[in-house]
């Protein structure tokens, strides 16, 4: 991606991006993210005990495995369906309870991996103590004085040279001394310490998601460089005496994808060992800056009192109902750094439900730490595009593939159909078959995925990436959606299922309970984006005349949308009322956002049903607070242009669904979960929503500023991306656009909108565009 020449902010340093606090953390949900993209790390600062939390994305147990699909499903479906369409809804959840979900019996879950523990020497008492993470460098610092002594770790974890370095040092000579070991962790394995080297060897393997036998092998081997002191090694420690300055370099290699963990460990050290600290962080830097400075926003200014207070106690502040927009404004930029900290183009695997990092819950219950493909996944990657971080896309694309592959499998084996298809979650390995029952049978979730590579392309304009990556894709999946689909006896619309919106329940005419229907609204909705863009494609690209005309044939059969009797967008094709009104999933909501079905300009009285819908749910007794459900919220109400709605929903995302260190979190009590868990949905699709209030573009148009709050009276964005390969930067002041530039390296026409006001802009091939806001008057 071209970065944007813009008057508007200059080459800013962009100094304020700082989390910082005035004490170590005690928790998972305390301690400062580090990634490079595969291997990741938890920072907690502690002073006389620093505790690293390891993870590496590729860290997985299970296996690939044959027979996922239900051996019952194919002969049943006809007979599903037929219950449905006759109304006899709970007789039809008893058979796909029985006959339509997946084994998963090799599934598996990332896991955590051991802790890695520096037990210091030091009990003096400590003064002047700060911990911080600098987004502008991805750099972790701890400072502190004792016995006036100044101490510092400093630590990243290095793209460039694929490992996790940290730097403790004193001003003064021979003051550093500490025990390393690891801490007890889920994998089995055995520890050696040798030659100023800990190593950890063992398995990704666990009992609750797989097979107790199968998973990766993994290696961690961290080596210390010391200045000056000496280095021992005990039977599963090393020990540090009277160094006057330590280096510690850390890689984690495991086997996946047939590589072998060792020899990617010492591949990684002995190419690190020989460079200095500082060669390793100048590195580190010049590698992470060029995406992360591609943007930077303001949105006012924080009063000089909460400027000085640390993170957690500004967002507690908020909480109270403090105003903080720069804390909101570091939130956009947080849910940038962790993309890139978590997803390289490079990347083995793309951001699962908790990025690459994992805290030892979510992969220990029921949820597995995985690819959640019914709203997590996609949501991990919303701000990639508009967001300015476009090839942190890749490894997400590259499992798309693998689906595909497997995919095909599942939709002969379990449909009889063409193409290929995907349910609710996938793993490393491909998996593509339904999940259980109530959640696991959404039957679109491979095109809700799938439709990231479309994204890809609106916003980049690269012809052979439609050609040779994104319309294969979308085109085998609308294949399987044309043999796949059936008409409804009573109106003649052709529709999905047995399918389930996900994760909801209906009351059925019995006062039961059913997941399963046919033609749900969400798959109604991805549908119909399938089939379109696969027409726009194959016309751009000149291929499959006859494959468009089936589509367009099809697409022109589609359900309506529908209104119920409450005012709302109805979730099923029936008025049915939610068994959990609750309910914290509104995937039928996708028409609105990330889709574009449903706007107040152009669908007014669908989007008012649209805003039932959120408003019956959020008010519903015991609402779901889940953190991606607030970080929806955020996106809805942008998109239904009330931006006072969107930060409101916003500041709640911050306050009550992200922790201390800004990570979002799964509330306790929902969804399964017995306390809160890091989800990194929230902290991604939150960084969409900020974007998303300050520019939209669909339909061929460009719009400024289109869901401004009161509050951000004065600001200004820099490198927002806009679909058709464009890039725009922003200033305002009294609640008015002021200026933007326009900057595209393609070139092209579109239309740019300013409230009510529509221009006409052709740009040529690397052109700047300046327009003002009294360009916009009439």
């Amino acid at each position: 991606m071209t970065k944007l020449p813009s008057s508007l902010h200059g080459e800013q340093t962009q100094t304020g991006d700082v989390l910082w606090y005035s004490r170590p953390a005690d928790t998972w949900l305390e301690a400062i993210p580090l990634g490079n993209g595969r291997l990741g790390a938890m920072v907690f600062g502690g002073m006389q005990r620093e505790r690293i939390a390891l993870s590496e994305s590729t860290a997985w147990s299970g296996a690939a495995a044959t027979g996922d699909v239900n051996p019952g499903a194919r002969e049943h479906l006809e007979e599903i369906r037929r219950l449905l369409f006759a109304e006899k809804y709970d007789e039809a959840q008893v058979l796909s309870s029985k006959y339509l979900v997946g084994s998963m019996k090799n599934f598996g879950t990332n896991l955590p991996l051991p802790e890695l523990l520096l037990e210091f020497e030091s009990g003096a008492e400590v003064t002047e103590y700060q911990r911080s993470l600098r987004l502008n460098e991805a750099i972790a610092q701890v400072r502190w004085m004792a016995h006036g002594d100044r101490y510092e770790r400093e630590a990243f974890a290095s793209h460039a040279d694929g490992v996790l370095i940290m730097r403790v040092s004193c001003n003064r000579k021979k003051r550093i001394g500490f025990r390393m070991h690891f801490g007890e962790g889920v994998l089995p394995g055995e520890v050696h310490a040798a030659d100023g080297a800990l190593r950890f060897t063992g398995h990704a393997w666990e009992t609750l998601h797989s097979s107790g036998r199968d998973g990766v092998a993994v290696q961690i081997e961290a080596r210390v460089l010391n200045d000056g002191g000496m280095v021992t090694a005990q039977a599963n420690s090393l020990e540090v005496q009277g160094a006057d300055e330590v280096t510690l370099l850390v890689a984690i290699g495991t086997s996946y994808g047939g590589a072998n963990a060792g020899q990617m460990c010492r591949k990684i050290l002995d190419a690190s060992t020989v460079k200095s600290y500082s060669q390793l962080r100048k590195a580190h830097v010049s590698d992470y800056q060029p995406l992360y400075r591609r943007m930077a926003i303001d949105l006012g200014e924080s009063t000089s009192a909460m400027r000085t207070m640390p993170i957690d106690q500004r967002r507690k502040a908020v909480e109270d109902g403090a105003d903080d927009p720069e804390l909101l404004a570091l939130f956009f930029q947080y849910g940038r750094y962790l993309t890139i900290a978590g997803s390289r183009e490079d990347s083995p695997l793309p951001l699962a439900l908790q990025g690459i990092w994992n805290d030892g819950l979510a992969s220990s219950m029921g949820w597995t730490d995985d690819f959640h493909l019914d709203i997590n996944t996609e949501q991990n990657y919303w701000p990639a595009e508009v967001c300015n971080l476009s090839e942190c896309q890749m490894p997400l694309f590259r499992l798309i593939d693998g689906m595909r592959e497997h995919g095909h499998e599942t939709a002969q084996g379990m449909y009889g159909a063409p193409g290929w298809v995907a349910h609710t979650v996938t793993n490393p390995w491909g998996y593509t078959a339904p999940g259980g029952t109530g959640w696991g049978i959404f039957v679109t979730a491979g095109v809700w995925i799938s439709l990231q590579l479309w994204q890809h392309w609106s916003f980049g304009g690269d012809i052979v990436f439609l050609r040779t990556r994104a319309y294969p894709v979308l085109r085998d999946a609308a294949e399987f959606f044309l043999g796949y689909m059936v008409t409804e006896p009573k109106h003649g619309w052709l529709v999905t299922g047995p399918s389930e919106s996900p994760e909801n329940w209906y009351l059925t005419p019995t006062g039961g309970r059913a997941s399963v229907s046919m033609g749900p609204t969400c798959d109604r909705v991805l549908i119909d984006a399938l089939f379109r863009i696969c027409i726009e494609a194959s016309e751009t690209l000149g291929v499959d005349e006859a494959l468009r005309e089936r589509l367009m044939s099809a697409r022109r059969k589609l359900p309506p949308f529908q209104v119920g009797r409450h005012g709302q967008l109805q979730e099923w094709l029936e008025d049915f009322e939610e068994a959990y009104p609750n309910h914290r999933h509104t995937s039928h909501l996708i028409a609105l956002y990330p889709e574009n079905e449903i706007s107040p300009r152009k669908t007014p009285e669908l989007a008012r049903a649209a805003e039932v819908t959120i408003e019956r749910r959020i008010h519903a007794p015991h609402w779901e607070q889940s953190e991606w459900g607030r970080a929806n919220l955020v996106v809805y109400y942008a998109r239904l242009l009330k931006g006072d709605e969107a930060r409101k929903y916003l500041i709640e995302l911050i306050s009550k669904s992200s922790a201390s260190n800004l990570l979002t979190f799964s509330s306790g009590g929902v969804a399964g979960a017995e306390q809160d868990i890091f989800a990194i949905d929230g902290n991604t699709a939150g960084a969409a929503g900020i974007a998303e209030m300050l520019l939209q573009s669909q339909g061929g148009e460009i719009e400024l500023l289109p869901a401004l709050p009161v509050a951000w009276a004065k600001g200004s964005i820099r490198g927002l991306c806009a679909r058709g390969s464009f890039v725009v930067d922003l200033a305002w002041e009294r609640g008015q656009l002021r200026e933007a530039m326009l900057f595209s390296q393609r070139g092209g026409k579109t239309q740019i909108r300013y409230g009510e006001r529509v221009l006409s802009v052709e740009i040529a091939p690397g052109e700047t565009r300046r327009m003002l806001a009294r360009d916009f008057r009439a």
